[in-house]
């Protein structure tokens, strides 16, 4: 019975023989999935849903949606948020003691003896580094930040993919029309080439004219596969960005050029949303962070305040091995500086130094670039817009003088060859108003993105 009991307490030793450190994380990694099967509100808050609402487009919200789902490249900045927690924890086990236990027999001989000796041992240690000057908390301050830019950098992925599956979405429908209109100018200039060919059978029509209007529509079938091609690379882009295969992109579907929404202009932009931007934030932190660092490498200079504790039950019985005569007891502290490390924290203060330099150059620069961002997208969209009314004026006018075109035929004043060109024509202004449309909506885009999603 008393065999039994000192197995039993070697065996509960013997388990107890890890080191046990404070990482809880690890624990709950079993029962807290990383990867989402639902995404939360602060996810879908990142891409402020409402305002993509007045696009008025259920296909495009649909695919907003799902792109905020299964986007991989999201998925990998959400699981990155969580590398980064789970750092932090690690980091902060530092601030905590460490318990290490164990079972430790041992053989002795000693010489002009023929007789050997047993040691039977079951040490328990605990270390603790006492952290009254705060180096060990600075680095977990500094492990933190990480985790926070991690989240911000999540929020610029969010922004980002949604930015590329409306502008990718737009150029589709863009594509679509102009896919539409090419293929009534190649139409017309089929026509074209057939009437220039018997009008030269006739003697009506140089062979430099046949000749020109045959390239003419070559050329416009070229135009067409180039635009097909493009619609194609397109419909691929979004079906990836959506979390999908490519192999059915084709079937995706989408709003027609007339039901697309016209933006709206803003006047102006008010330059304290700079302030919200992810971009902004993360470098925000990425100062702090730094100086957290440099103040962590000067704190490396300070001594190491160790404190130790040991205790072992030794016996050269195992049965009177947790007798309290046999246990071997110590407890010590000690102040320890660094005398030589060959100049590694000297290099290691100056490097952080630099580096707290580089990193405040970059929140400055970020700081004017997003200034400059945002004051690039509103031009364009101002440009791009009074283009589009300016063209959709010189279409109108265009359709007017068609209309009297067509009165012409019609009282044969001119020929059908004549109203083909003219009809050409309209179609190649019109494609202009379909680009510089679809140009305004996706500028409106690029405003949203360079706003940091804030745009109203």
């Amino acid at each position: 019975m008393k065999y039994k009991k000192t197995l039993a307490a070697v065996i509960a030793f013997s388990i107890a023989g890890m080191n046990f450190l404070p990482l809880p994380a690890l624990a709950k990694d079993k029962k807290n999935k990383v990867i989402k099967s639902q995404i939360s509100q602060t996810q879908i808050d990142y891409v402020n849903m409402p305002w993509w609402e007045t696009f008025n487009d259920e296909h495009l919200n649909d695919y907003l949606d799902r792109a905020i789902r299964n986007n991989y490249d999201l998925k990998i900045a959400t699981l990155r948020i969580e590398q980064y927690r789970q750092l932090e924890k690690m980091q902060l086990s530092s601030e905590l003691p460490t318990v290490s236990g164990g079972f430790a027999p041992a053989g002795l001989k000693l010489p002009g003896q023929t007789n050997t000796s047993g040691m039977w041992a079951f040490p328990l240690m605990v270390h603790y580094e006492a952290d009254i000057f705060l180096k060990n908390r600075d680095k977990t301050r500094a492990a933190k930040k990480d985790w926070e830019k991690a989240k911000i950098e999540e929020r610029a992925a969010f922004i980002t993919i949604a930015s590329a599956v409306g502008t990718t979405y737009f150029n589709i429908i863009r594509a679509d029309k102009l896919i539409e209109l090419q293929k009534d100018i190649i139409k017309d200039r089929k026509q074209i080439y057939d009437l220039m060919s018997e009008r030269n059978k006739a003697g009506l029509t140089s062979t430099a004219d046949v000749v020109r209007a045959n390239k003419a529509y070559v050329s416009a079938q070229a135009d067409l596969l180039d635009l097909e091609k493009s619609r194609s690379t397109l419909l691929n882009a979004l079906a990836v960005l959506i979390g999908e295969s490519p192999a059915n992109s084709e079937s995706l579907p989408r709003a027609s050029y007339e039901d697309s929404y016209l933006v709206k202009v803003p006047d102006s932009i008010s330059s304290e949303i700079i302030d919200q931007r992810p971009d902004y934030l993360a470098a925000e932190i990425s100062v702090e962070k730094a100086g957290i660092d440099t103040r962590a490498a000067k704190k490396e200079f300070l001594p190491s305040i160790n404190l130790i504790g040991l205790i072992s039950f030794s016996s050269s019985a195992l049965n009177t091995a947790f007798n309290w005569s046999n246990v071997l007891g110590f407890l010590g502290a000690s102040a320890m500086f660094d005398l030589f490390t060959g100049g590694r924290k000297v290099t290691n203060l100056k490097l952080k130094k630099n580096q707290y330099e580089q990193v405040l150059q970059n929140y400055y620069k970020t700081n004017l670039t997003a200034i400059q961002e945002v004051n690039d997208s509103l031009v364009s969209l101002k440009q791009d817009d009074e283009k589009y009314k300016t063209n959709l004026d010189v279409y109108k006018l265009e359709q007017e003088d068609f209309k009297y075109s067509t009165h012409k035929y019609d009282e044969g004043l001119i020929s059908y060859l004549d109203l083909l060109q003219r009809r050409e024509n309209l179609l190649t202004i019109n494609k202009l108003v379909v680009s510089n449309k679809l140009d305004c909506n996706i500028d409106y885009i690029g405003l949203y993105k360079a706003t940091g999603a804030k745009l109203q």
